[in-house]
């Protein structure tokens, strides 16, 4: 008898320590929230339509995350929310519990602020993984969203410092009829003066979209008449772009929105480990990973790093870490990653690729800056409209 409960004893000392570890366990609760978007017109049949870019990279993560929180006491999990075409974002966003202080939103930037400026808003963090808008980072920015994909700004500054390297300094430039369009070209613009471009000449694209048939005929005669050494194009519906190049007038590469592309993410990147991340997404998703994928990847991959750091699982304690300076994200594109704190974007390499290659990575070197090479790109705190 007295040996049973000398065993007995012993065997609740061995498990005790298991029990208290997880009742002490931290759950860290994330939201993605998304629309399902209506399939573009085809320019193209080789590259398919792919609904709900970005869900796979938040599940990666969260599988990352929670590898990581077996070691440190924490379990993360992801609640999935896909609004229909045309759905109610906001009533989705209302329904989520009280204790979800993240939220990752893979919507248009029309929702953002939207939901930024909501009730139930306050008391949490959303991650843009969506949008590029310069306005979002700028005048119209709110404190409790930070944007995990490049800028507009970010990337033509990207594509610029290449440029500039290769003493390919005169542009023409030309402009689709989105309003999208001429948000890029404004960037464009402004990365032209900035580093000292010249705009030959701007013109706007107004030819049948039917560019398989009409492109052989119309684009020599468009792009005729200018001495230039690139055509940049802000095409970001891709409705005419990729039948720019090999059909111009003069012999000049193409950039922008097609061509040469500044990207935060691309199938040709395999540098830094990113192989292997391009390896296990397309094992689990069963496709490559797009732009949206990898900023939800980072949205998550954020929160973790974050809330093992600061040992919390609270959203003062994790933002305050996340916007600090010893915040350091691993991004697979060889420097680590952080937020601005004047703006909320993250801070990070850009790739520069063609169609099936990787040309370069931005910053490009010799572009220097009192703080870090990568604020070269994009707003810089001096001259941000956030505040």
């Amino acid at each position: 008898m007295v040996k049973s409960v000398v065993f007995a004893m012993l065997i609740a000392g061995f498990l005790m320590p298991e029990r208290i570890a997880a009742a002490a366990k931290q759950t860290i609760k994330i939201a993605y929230l998304s629309e399902e978007k209506d399939a573009p017109p085809a320019l193209s049949n080789l590259d398919p339509f792919i609904q709900n870019k970005g869900l796979h990279g938040a599940e990666l993560a969260i599988a990352d995350n929670n590898t990581t929180g077996q070691f440190t006491g924490q379990h993360y999990e992801l609640q999935k929310l896909i609004v229909p075409v045309g759905g109610d974002v906001i009533k989705s966003f209302d329904s989520l519990a009280d204790d979800v202080a993240f939220v990752v939103l893979n919507l248009d930037a029309r929702h953002i602020n939207a939901l930024a400026d909501a009730p139930k808003a306050r008391e949490r963090l959303l991650f843009d993984a969506s949008t590029s808008d310069d306005a979002l980072r700028g005048g119209e920015c709110r404190h409790n969203v930070l944007h995990l994909l490049p800028s507009r700004a970010m990337r033509a500054d990207a594509l610029a410092q290449y440029m500039l390297k290769k003493r390919w300094q005169k542009w023409f430039l030309v402009v689709g009829p989105a309003p999208e369009d001429n948000l890029y070209a404004e960037a464009i613009k402004r990365a032209a003066k900035r580093f000292g471009m010249k705009l030959v000449a701007e013109k706007v694209w107004s030819h049948d979209y039917d560019a398989r048939r009409s492109a052989q005929s119309d684009v020599p005669v468009f792009t005729q008449g200018e001495e230039y050494d690139v055509l940049v194009v802000a095409d970001e519906q891709g409705l005419f772009g990729e039948y720019l190049d090999y059909r111009t007038w003069l012999p000049r590469p193409v950039i922008g929105t097609q061509g040469l592309v500044a990207t935060a993410w691309h199938r040709t990147h395999e540098q830094w480990g990113a192989v292997q991340l391009q390896n296990r997404f397309l094992e689990a998703a069963g496709r490559r990973m797009e732009e949206q994928d990898y900023a939800a990847y980072l949205a998550v991959r954020a929160i973790g790093e974050a809330s093992v750091r600061s040992k919390s699982n609270q959203m003062p304690a994790v933002k305050d870490y996340m916007l600090s300076d010893a915040f350091a994200l691993q991004g697979y594109k060889g420097k680590p990653l952080s937020f601005r704190r004047w703006d909320g974007q993250l801070r990070q390499p850009i790739l520069l690729a063609a169609p099936r290659s990787l040309v370069s990575v931005a910053p490009i070197e010799g572009f220097l800056h009192p703080v870090t090479e990568l604020d070269t790109l994009g707003y810089d705190q001096p001259e941000t409209n956030c505040h």
